[in-house]
C-alpha cells in the first residue's frame, strides 16, 4: 500500500519562509518522479515544481521561480519544497505526488492529503 504524507504547512507572514516535506512509502521512491502541486480556493490545481528520479528539476512555475526550490533525499524517502519570500497569493493547499509525470502535468502518481499554507499580508 502506497502512502504519501505531506507536512510543514502553516500560517506565515508575507516575506516569510516555510519548508514542506513529503514522505512516501510502499513504492520505489528512488525510481519515482515527484512533484508539488497546489490548489487555491476557487482555482484549478496547478503544478508548482517537479523533479525526476535522478534529481533533475523538470519544472518550476513562473510564479515561484527564484523563491521556491524543490529537492529530494532518496535515503530518507523524502521530498522537500523550500519556500522563501512567500506572498499572499501562495496561499493554497499543497499536495505531493509520487510517481507522477515528470512534465508536472499532474497525470498519474500517488497523492497525499495535502498541507495548508496560508500567507498573511
Amino acid at each position: 500500500q502506497v502512502q504519501v504524507v505531506e507536512s510543514g504547512g502553516g500560517l506565515v507572514q508575507a516575506g516569510g519562509s516555510l519548508r514542506l516535506s513529503c514522505t512516501a512509502s510502499g513504492l520505489r521512491f528512488a525510481d519515482s518522479n515527484l512533484g508539488w502541486f497546489r490548489q487555491a480556493p476557487g482555482k484549478e490545481r496547478e503544478g508548482v515544481s517537479c523533479i525526476t528520479w535522478s534529481g533533475r528539476t523538470t519544472y518550476i512555475a513562473d510564479s515561484v521561480k527564484g523563491r521556491f526550490t524543490i529537492s529530494r533525499d532518496t535515503a530518507k524517502n523524502t521530498l522537500y519544497l523550500q519556500m522563501n519570500s512567500l506572498k499572499p497569493e501562495d496561499t493554497a493547499m499543497y499536495y505531493c505526488a509520487a510517481g507522477t509525470a515528470s512534465d508536472c502535468s499532474g497525470r498519474g502518481g500517488y497523492w497525499g492529503q495535502g498541507t495548508q499554507v496560508t500567507v498573511s499580508s
